[in-house]
């Protein structure tokens, strides 16, 4: 079968991108508005740009009334923000702070929720994710405008925070410690349980 994904209805568009490019990584950001005003928010458009400096990349789109989204504001406002990666255990929790709030309420009373102040940057870190990155904003790259227009906001990663256990000498993360949780279709997810080594790369 053809798709020209332009002529479809975007949900049905949505569906069809997402069931295909999986599993997505979770980026699970923190972000304060200029009053201090905590928002958290997890988004599956979600990767890293380039390594040295270190660079990260995520994709937030516009709500059904074209008007930006919380994360976006924020990040506009301050240019400053968290990556939080999600672990299979934190599933819950990071569903749960996706319902939305109005703008400008703090998220900081979520239930099993932990934050701890960053180091580098005024927004708070998850202190239940095992790797977060403090980030600056580079740019954030608008693509159309509207209804489901993508927002895709760039980072420099000022500070990686790992938990202890999980680091294998000094450079490399214990990918079965992690336990990151992957992201499917629809209210599907998936976890690492198997991994095939090649010789060749």
């Amino acid at each position: 079968m053809k798709f020209d994904l332009s002529t479809l209805e975007d949900r049905h568009a949505h569906d069809l991108l997402t069931s295909s490019i999986i599993p997505r990584p979770i980026a699970w950001v923190t972000s304060i508005n200029n009053d201090g005003k905590i928002n958290i928010a997890p988004f599956s458009f979600f990767s890293g740009l380039q390594w040295y400096p270190p660079v990260l990349t995520f994709s937030v789109v516009n709500r059904a009334d074209g008007s930006k989204k919380d994360t976006v504001i924020n990040i506009e406002q301050t240019r400053e923000f968290v990556i939080n990666i999600v672990s299979t255990d934190l599933l819950k929790v990071m569903e749960d702070s996706a319902k939305p709030i109005p703008y400008g309420d703090d998220e900081s009373y979520m239930q099993d929720v932990l934050l701890i102040p960053s180091e580098t940057i005024k927004p708070h870190r998850i202190e239940n994710a095992k790797i977060s990155f403090e980030c600056m904003l580079d740019q954030i790259v608008c693509v159309d405008e509207g209804a489901n227009a993508g927002n895709l906001v760039i980072g420099r990663v000022q500070l990686m925070h790992v938990r202890d256990d999980l680091v294998i000498n000094g450079r490399e993360i214990d990918w079965r410690g992690l336990d990151a949780l992957g992201r499917l279709s629809g209210n599907r997810y998936c976890f690492i349980n198997s991994v095939i080594e090649s010789e060749t790369n």
